[in-house]
């Protein structure tokens, strides 16, 4: 059984900040559960434009509003508590918060942990991670 506190996993390591997001990571790919679970803050005003080429992932909205646009069909649709979309086809899209959104995130496979987007709005593949130095401590 595992047993974690949000309080806990935002003091530590496992509380991944950058630009527009900051991410507690709840469930990591060495948790053995076979996908990452995530408690993420969108911040208000953000344009975050992404694209999981390596993983799907499924979003619930907990708190706050925004939109998220679909690049390949030009879609925008609200995002609200109570909201799940899913990205299942790899969908390159646009997140808008317009004020803090705070959602439950799902990753498969499962991310290692300090992951942030990638110059095309991706993490990297866990091949990709396994290439990668271990960051200095």
């Amino acid at each position: 059984m595992i047993l974690r506190n949000l309080v806990d996993v935002r003091a530590s390591d496992k509380n991944v900040r950058s630009k527009g997001w900051a991410s507690a990571r709840m469930l990591l790919r060495d948790d053995g559960m076979g996908f990452s679970f995530h408690i993420t803050t969108l911040h208000a005003k953000a344009e975050l434009e992404m694209q999981y080429r390596n993983h799907l992932e499924a979003v619930f909205v907990l708190k706050g509003k925004g939109t998220i646009e679909d690049l390949a069909t030009g879609e925008v649709h609200k995002l609200q508590p109570g909201m799940l979309y899913a990205l299942d086809q790899h969908d390159h899209h646009i997140l808008r918060p317009e004020t803090d959104m705070l959602t439950a995130c799902v990753f498969n496979p499962p991310v290692t942990g300090q992951e942030v987007h990638d110059e095309s709005g991706a993490y990297p593949a866990e091949a990709d991670m396994a290439r990668e130095p271990a960051p200095a401590e």
